[in-house]
């Protein structure tokens, strides 16, 4: 990377010239720099809205075959992040993470997947046709959360799986647990695979020392990271990297284009420019003091009685290479709360919103957007709802989280078959044909194709139970489950499952 370059932003600095040309918009889109949405307008501001512009405009680019400044603006990126070609994305990680799995393989392949995927990753299996090869992470049962995937099962599903065609690993969990991803790359390049990376909350990475390994740095051949989680571009902008002698960027370009809209937000894609720029000038220095303030907090956290915050002591532990300091996992299990409660606790009475609850945590997202004042709220609040709730060594909650469920049809299958609705107290032994998730973090507990087992039915009451409110069913309370019509369906399966 070299740093002169960096100073650039040129996709930025082409729509601000735009607008100081005082261009006469006769083109999309309608609002015409604002005037015509005033009450808009005036809250947000008229900069934000002169510069949402369309694509193809003269001096401007276009996102499906950038030429100009966007493609100038990807490269600076590519050269920021350490790889050989940067896709701008303006759908999320989710558009990233799909676009990954439908340049590797196709309907009937396999794809080495953790089975605490995000829900993106299901909806990238329906869209491809291929069949998850699902590996299970490691638990860490006092957290009640899933850690990462160790070396050894992805070498075992190699094995067992050999005309897998790649391996999809998360770099780092939501709860900031990385895997050892360069001895995983490793296993599976030495298996003539590819590895792609879920990176949505690893954009971060590859600027501090500190941090675990990023997918670039440990040599996988695709990541899909959110910029806007953490490095300050505007949320639902994320970037793809490429890296790879065996994945074409071509291909990947291509497959990006089949999904991606003609006409991308521009204002999200320059906050891209605009945080690439800061990110490699400045990243440094910037998460040092994230990291630092962190820490500080989690130590400060940690003082409380009946809390426990995650850190760097799960590091080497099985299923846990690395940690990133700066997710704040608050565990309150021993005060007798279970994270949902909490997360409303916080949200109504202290006006502090977190980023996700869970069973037994909930889950603060550092950045360098935060500062002391944030953090003593944070530490303040749990400190007086301790106070005010706890019981001393009251265990809750002891349900276990389900096993890994048996996948009976491909996703897409299940997707596209006949369907009937069934009370899902009643689906025990049914086959799924849609999802059930809690979201954040949008990880499933049963996915299409999969057989809904007893477990599958008491966790998802003990949720629904502890105000956790599900999601990815029709029914929007999830009382209900669509499942397969009949048996007969999965017996058509087995008869042209090479191609579905």
């Amino acid at each position: 990377m070299k740093l002169e370059e960096q100073q650039k932003t040129p996709l930025f600095a082409a729509l601000k010239k735009y607008v100081e040309d005082k261009t006469v918009p006769f083109h999309v889109p309608g609002h015409k720099g604002g005037k015509g949405i005033p009450e808009f307008r005036s809250f947000v501001g008229e900069n934000i809205l002169s510069i949402d512009v369309t694509s193809g405009l003269l001096d401007l680019d276009t996102i499906c075959n950038p030429l100009g400044v966007i493609h100038e603006a990807e490269d600076l990126a590519a050269s920021a992040f350490g790889a050989d070609y940067a896709h701008f994305l303006v759908n999320g990680t989710t558009s990233g993470i799909q676009a990954m799995i439908l340049s590797v393989a196709g309907p009937g392949d396999e794809i080495i997947i953790p089975r605490n995927a995000h829900r993106s990753v299901i909806g990238g299996l329906i869209l491809s046709g291929v069949r998850p090869v699902y590996i299970k992470p490691v638990i860490d049962d006092y957290m009640g959360i899933a850690m990462g995937i160790t070396p050894e099962s992805v070498r075992r599903a190699l094995v067992e799986h050999p005309n897998a065609k790649a391996v999809f690993v998360i770099n780092p969990t939501y709860y900031g647990i990385a895997s050892d991803l360069r001895q995983i790359v490793e296993i599976a390049h030495s298996y003539g695979k590819p590895v792609i990376v879920d990176e949505a909350h690893g954009a971060h990475l590859g600027f501090h020392p500190d941090l675990p390994m990023s997918a670039m740095e440990a040599g996988a051949d695709m990541s899909a990271a959110s910029v806007h989680k953490l490095l300050g571009s505007m949320t639902q902008s994320s970037i793809l990297l490429v890296k790879s002698d065996l994945i074409d960027d071509r291909k990947v370009k291509s497959v990006i284009n089949l999904t991606q809209t003609t006409s991308p937000s521009y204002p999200l894609m320059a906050s891209l420019d605009v945080a690439r720029k800061q990110i490699a000038l400045n990243g440094r220095q910037m998460l040092q003091r994230t990291i630092e303030l962190c820490e500080r907090t989690r130590e400060r956290l940690n003082e409380i009685k009946g809390i426990y915050v995650m850190g760097r002591e799960v590091e080497g532990t099985e299923g846990c290479f690395a940690f990133d300091p700066t997710k704040i996992a608050i565990n309150l299990r021993e005060i007798g709360l279970s994270g949902f409660e909490t997360e409303k606790i916080l949200k109504y009475e202290y006006h502090i919103q977190m980023e996700l609850s869970d069973l037994y945590n909930v889950l603060a997202v550092g950045s360098i957007g935060d500062n002391e004042a944030s953090m003593n709220m944070l530490v303040n609040a749990i400190k007086d709802i301790a106070q005010k709730y706890g019981n001393k060594n009251v265990v809750k909650i002891t349900t276990e989280l389900p096993e890994n469920q048996e996948v009976v049809v491909s996703p897409r299958f299940a997707f596209y078959s006949e369907k009937r609705v069934v009370p899902l107290e009643q689906a025990e032994g049914e086959i799924s044909a849609e999802m059930l998730m809690a979201y954040p973090p949008g990880i499933p507990i049963i996915c299409p194709g999969e057989r809904i087992t007893k477990e599958i039915i008491e966790y998802a009451k003990t949720l629904t139970a502890e105000g956790c409110h599900l999601q990815g069913t029709q029914d929007p309370e999830a009382k209900t489950i669509m499942v397969l019509a009949d048996r007969e369906s999965v017996k058509f399966y087995e008869r042209i499952k090479e191609v579905v």
